[in-house]
């Protein structure tokens, strides 16, 4: 992740972009995978960890009605914090992440490892859905990063 995350930093910081992260599932991994990159405080702007309902709501604006139609692990709600996100933090990329870590919460329509990832550079906004096998919370937090962060370098190459 390490050298990902310079990768993408120093990318950043050439194509003078600004970044900011919404999550949720990873509560913050993927901001300190970041900042913990001298010279990310150029590219980094802000990193909400919206973990609750109430702080997707509130913070991030998703309607009350989507997060209760389809649950805060879902498209529609990852969609819908990423393209707020982008609005509130006035950047050139935004990244949002929300889904279960486990090791309960899960069922069967939903389970343990279930993640979403949204990113949004300009008018193009993607949503992609993983599915971690194993069940530890710390692999599925990490795996979950990794995919933030590959995602991040397709859209800035």
């Amino acid at each position: 992740m390490k050298i990902l995350s310079k990768k993408i930093v120093s990318l950043l910081r050439k194509k003078k972009f600004k970044i900011s992260f919404a999550e949720s599932c990873t509560g913050g991994l993927l901001s300190t995978t970041i900042t913990s990159i001298a010279g990310s405080s150029k590219v980094f702007t802000l990193g909400l960890v919206t973990y609750s309902n109430q702080s997707k709501i509130n913070t991030l604006k998703v309607p009350k009605t989507i997060i209760m139609k389809h649950g805060a692990v879902s498209y529609e709600t990852c969609f819908t914090m990423v393209k707020n996100l982008n609005k509130i933090s006035k950047t050139n990329i935004s990244i949002s992440i929300t889904g279960i870590a486990g090791p309960e919460g899960g069922n069967k329509q939903k389970p343990v490892g279930l993640v979403y990832i949204g990113v949004k550079k300009g008018n193009k906004t993607l949503v992609k859905k993983y599915l971690f096998k194993k069940k530890q919370r710390i692999f599925i937090q990490r795996a979950a990063v990794n995919k933030a962060l590959k995602l991040i370098l397709s859209f800035i190459k």
